[in-house]
């Protein structure tokens, strides 16, 4: 088996414009007469790879530990699309089928229009993975967010995709188990060669 991490580093990746900027801050170190090394981070819960749940954007819609971990991990396509909108019209065409988990690789620089969102929102996915900070573009991203998050649909985001082939793999990308609020950091990887298809 091969495994491809395609996680963003929380500490060190720049928050999503307006959120907060990471903190971090040494409570103990050993080095300095310190029992252990122990650190205190602040830090969004959107920083990074992480996952959206349905909160994030619906009133009443659940928090991130209680999407069903299956969303997270099993087989996934990774497909590759151009920087800019994504239209229905690429949704029609081009976006996968037969597969519950879908990555998109962009180099960072793709975003769903809102139509778009629901066409591929209605293809019957579990999860929508996106190598940009958000699958919606910065002051348009209430529709698309919603168009997923309204069917339950796990949105995983800031993905690292820059050295992985597009196709067929399988993912897991549990979010941290963190009740009651609207997202988590993710450990996103890939896995080739594996028995588990």
């Amino acid at each position: 088996m091969k495994f491809i991490d395609i996680s963003r580093d929380m500490l060190s990746t720049p928050p999503y414009p307006g959120n907060p900027e990471t903190v971090i801050r040494p409570v103990s170190r050993i080095e300095d007469g310190g029992a252990s090394n122990t650190t205190l981070i602040s830090a969004c819960v959107h920083t990074g790879t992480h996952v959206d749940a349905p909160l994030h954007f619906l009133e009443y819609g659940i928090s991130v530990d209680k999407l069903p971990l299956d969303c997270f991990i099993g087989p996934c396509t990774v497909a590759e699309v151009k920087p800019g909108p994504i239209t229905g019209e690429w949704v029609d065409n081009y976006f996968p089928r037969l597969c519950q988990r879908v990555l998109l690789k962009s180099g960072g620089r793709a975003w769903f229009m809102d139509s778009a969102a629901e066409a591929a929102a209605d293809l019957g996915i579990k999860l929508i993975g996106t190598d940009a900070v958000s699958i919606g573009f910065h002051g348009s991203q209430i529709k698309p967010h919603k168009a997923f998050l309204s069917r339950e649909i796990a949105i995983l985001e800031n993905l690292f995709l820059d050295d992985v082939e597009p196709g067929d793999y399988f993912l897991a990308a549990q979010p941290v188990k963190m009740g009651g609020i609207e997202a988590a950091p993710a450990r996103a990887v890939l896995i080739t060669g594996s028995c588990l298809y």
